[in-house]
């Protein structure tokens, strides 16, 4: 966890270590490939967990990370003086989580297609998915286009799984 004027991790606040954690999603941003697929992966165990959750508690849990990682979103950003840190990744956990929801009781396939129809999403980042990264602050913005991708992928993955009668 350095700062960019090369402070080391012993130099930040007990909050902004818990923002790192939750921001990284316990590490997996620290990833040096393909950090957002990893913190992807890093939500499929939680979404099996939430999956066997009554549905308002599921998405309660998903609002919950949502709070949780704009504001971790926020204080990295201040603490790291960038707009989007690659390394943040509760953004995809809370994306990705939407998106496998959508289809929670559907086949372990049809989870699959959820995650991957988000990391699609995301990455392309088609239309008001865009739109929504440059929300501000900045927090607010680097977690609303993975919130956006995930409704996307969650509602084509379900009109998938209606169509397969699945």
């Amino acid at each position: 966890m350095q700062r960019p004027n090369g402070a080391g991790a012993r130099d930040l606040s007990p909050l902004d270590r818990t923002a790192f954690v939750i921001g990284t999603w316990f590490g997996c941003g620290e990833s040096p490939k393909a950090p957002g697929t990893v913190g992807s992966l890093g939500a499929v165990p939680l979404h099996f967990l939430l999956s066997r959750l009554p549905l308002a508690q599921h998405c309660g849990a998903i609002v919950l990370i949502t709070v949780l990682g704009t504001w971790a979103a926020q204080r990295i950003s201040d603490a790291l003086g960038q707009k989007d840190p690659q390394r943040v990744v509760v953004d995809e956990v809370a994306g990705v989580l939407i998106a496998m929801a959508c289809v929670r009781n559907s086949t372990p396939w049809m989870a699959v297609a959820g995650f991957v129809l988000f990391r699609f999403f995301d990455i392309t980042k088609i239309g008001p998915i865009r739109a929504a990264e440059h929300a501000r602050p900045a927090g607010l913005g680097i977690m609303a286009d993975d919130l956006v991708a995930g409704v996307f992928a969650g509602i084509l993955a379900r009109l998938g799984a209606m169509a397969l009668g699945v």
